[in-house]
């Protein structure tokens, strides 16, 4: 895996370099998120590693359809290098990289139940606080978290879930 986003790094910098020229973070992102989900697809993956398939199709294939020119060109620098494989990577430093130049806070909130409105924009309220940041906040649902929540920020990771309350309470009674 490291390898692969060693490889990606420096296309998903083009990539953005290329976005950020011509003032296009979002219709790229769409385009890298399209192309990525679309190579992930183990037939399509195949596909694309089989020698008869050409470049050509390749990028018609995994081009989205309000992509412009310079996004096939894109996708074609890709095939001919035969790194196609890793749009998913690239797809993913991408995002880091829009996410940094627009100065915002990616965080996943796993909750052990489905969290409410007024929850999740007290949490969002929190770490804009905490981080100086705007966040965007996806969430997931854990039932063996049996309550509370854990926010994962990038490179921090609050624990409030009860599972792991417990985990530190028992490691603290061995001791």
């Amino acid at each position: 895996m490291s390898q692969a986003l060693t490889l990606a790094r420096p296309y998903a910098r083009a990539a953005f370099a290329i976005a950020r020229e011509d003032g296009k973070f979002a219709p790229w992102s769409d385009a890298l998120a399209f192309s990525a989900h679309v190579a992930a697809d183990p037939r399509v993956s195949a596909l694309l590693s089989n020698p008869q398939l050409s470049r050509g199709d390749a990028v018609t294939l995994l081009t989205p359809e309000a992509a412009g020119e310079t996004y096939s060109r894109f996708l074609g620098l890709l095939a001919e290098a035969h790194r196609l494989q890793l749009l998913p990577e690239i797809s993913g430093l991408f995002d880091q990289l829009r996410a940094e130049a627009e100065n915002v806070l990616k965080a996943t909130v796993t909750s052990a139940a489905e969290l409410s409105a007024d929850e999740l924009e007290k949490i969002k309220a929190a770490l804009r606080k905490r981080f100086g940041r705007d966040v965007e906040v996806s969430t997931a649902v854990d039932a063996s978290l049996i309550g509370g929540a854990v926010i994962d920020a990038g490179n921090v990771v609050i624990d409030g879930s009860l599972k792991g309350k417990l985990s530190r309470l028992q490691t603290a009674l061995a001791h």
